[in-house]
């Protein structure tokens, strides 16, 4: 009897579950801008690897056209030291400003952070350092994306 009761109520949960009408949005189907130009200042490896994950969005049939200017700067701060005042821990920040000109010039700011630890060698402290701007890097391009999808459809 328990085992019927339980196998009942598991299946009322998953159909209660699966018809809620709940569905993933596709980004790409949201995407509705067409990015003519993009313009870089600041750090050149951030910039460069921005604008790569920027370039395949302005290769589109969307109806708005984007003009962008990127402010990219990066700074670089002592998180911890160790007992023997060594440092052990970098905080890696990396700030942009957008600048986007659709009908007319309007502007937004991203910010990222992260650290990384200081290793036994130099050459792999500056491995973790690139592994860790790439990363944040990335998550800017994607972060100027969702908020130029949002700044765009809602105009």
């Amino acid at each position: 009897m328990r085992n019927k009761l339980i196998l009942l109520s598991s299946t009322i949960i998953i159909f209660l579950m699966s018809g809620c009408g709940f569905k993933v949005v596709n980004q790409s189907e949201l995407i509705d801008f067409y990015i003519e130009n993009i313009s870089t200042s600041g750090d050149s490896r951030i910039s460069y690897i921005v604008k790569n994950n920027l370039l395949p969005y302005s290769k589109g049939d969307g109806k708005k056209l984007i003009a962008l200017e990127l402010d990219l700067k990066k700074n670089k701060f002592i998180k911890e030291k160790n007992i023997k005042n060594e440092i052990t821990k970098f905080e890696v920040s990396i700030n942009a400003i957008v600048k986007y000109r659709l009908n007319e010039t309007k502007s937004f700011e991203i910010s990222k952070k992260g650290s990384y630890n200081v290793a036994s060698q130099y050459l792999q402290t500056l491995n973790n350092e690139k592994k860790l701007i790439r990363m944040l890097s990335e998550g800017i391009a994607e972060k100027i994306i969702e908020e130029l999808i949002i700044r765009t459809n809602d105009t």
